[in-house]
């Protein structure tokens, strides 16, 4: 990795509205329309950073699971709110649908309310590399060969969610952190660690077989951001568990940022920092 492409610590307040500044900010599987998706910290994060150009990459809408049982509260829609209203203030808003919002690949090249629908896209960087955005979701296996597997998969994450939820209403009780099972059942089960570097793995080849230096994608919810045979790859995470974000700043320099730990200083009596950067390998 070079030394550009490594964390460092981003010295902006990160309290008052629009008071973080960034070239881009990638975000992925916010599912809106589910119980699981963390509206009102999004929302902190919204309104906390101020950008000119903002990717949407994926699985912002559930559209599966809201053909199962309609889920839609007032934080939900204020998400939706924010990111029209950056888009009428100036952001570039580009949309990349996921599986989970399949139904927006019928409007492909089209603008709703300034966000531009696009099916994949190439961003420049400030300091010249070429990053291929894609959601990611066309590299699984999972979804291309077994759709109805998916959907069952999906289920059973939702119900692991419902029960992390009822686990963590306990440890908060108690004053313990926040525990994710789902991201320790992905990092410690032999099966799924091997599906997540598989999937990093072909997402990566792709990108070289394009020609571009690196890929920023979504979909399977683990925040990363390594060098793969060459090849920048950038997952931003979700905002169901990880609360995470890839960002460029005005050099070019890409960093991703954990919403979560920042939180979590808030509301500890350790100084909070500006915004808190995931460690990286």
């Amino acid at each position: 990795m070079r030394r550009d492409e490594l964390p460092t610590p981003i010295e902006q307040n990160a309290d008052a509205e629009g008071s973080l500044r960034l070239r881009t900010v990638w975000i992925s599987d916010l599912h809106l329309g589910t119980p699981g998706c963390r509206a009102e910290s999004l929302l902190d994060f919204l309104r906390t950073v101020d950008c000119e150009t903002l990717y949407l990459v994926g699985d912002i809408i559930d559209g599966w699971q809201l053909r199962r049982q309609w889920y839609w509260p007032q934080s939900h829609n204020d998400v939706v709110q924010k990111l029209l209203r950056k888009a009428r203030k100036g952001t570039r808003v580009i949309f990349v649908p996921g599986n989970h919002d399949e139904f927006a690949r019928k409007y492909l090249g089209h603008n709703f309310g300034g966000v531009d629908v696009v099916e994949d896209h190439v961003h420049m960087t400030a300091d010249g590399r070429a990053l291929w955005i894609t959601h990611g979701d066309l590299f699984d296996g999972v979804i291309q060969c077994a759709k109805w597997l998916a959907y069952a998969g999906d289920s059973l994450y939702e119900f692991t969610l419902r029960l992390n939820r009822h686990f963590n209403s306990l440890r908060a009780r108690l004053g313990l952190p926040y525990w994710s099972l789902s991201k320790y059942l992905k990092l410690k089960v032999k099966r799924a660690v091997s599906y997540l570097n598989d999937f990093e793995v072909a997402v990566a080849r792709e990108a070289r077989l394009r020609g571009l230096q690196g890929v920023v994608c979504g979909h399977i919810h683990h925040a990363e951001m390594r060098q793969i045979e060459g090849v920048l790859y950038c997952n931003d995470g979700d905002w169901v568990e990880s609360l995470t974000a890839l960002v460029e700043h005005a050099d070019g320099r890409l960093e991703i940022l954990d919403w979560a730990a920042h939180e979590a200083a808030a509301k500890s009596s350790e100084p909070v920092p500006a915004v808190a950067v995931a460690a990286l390998p």
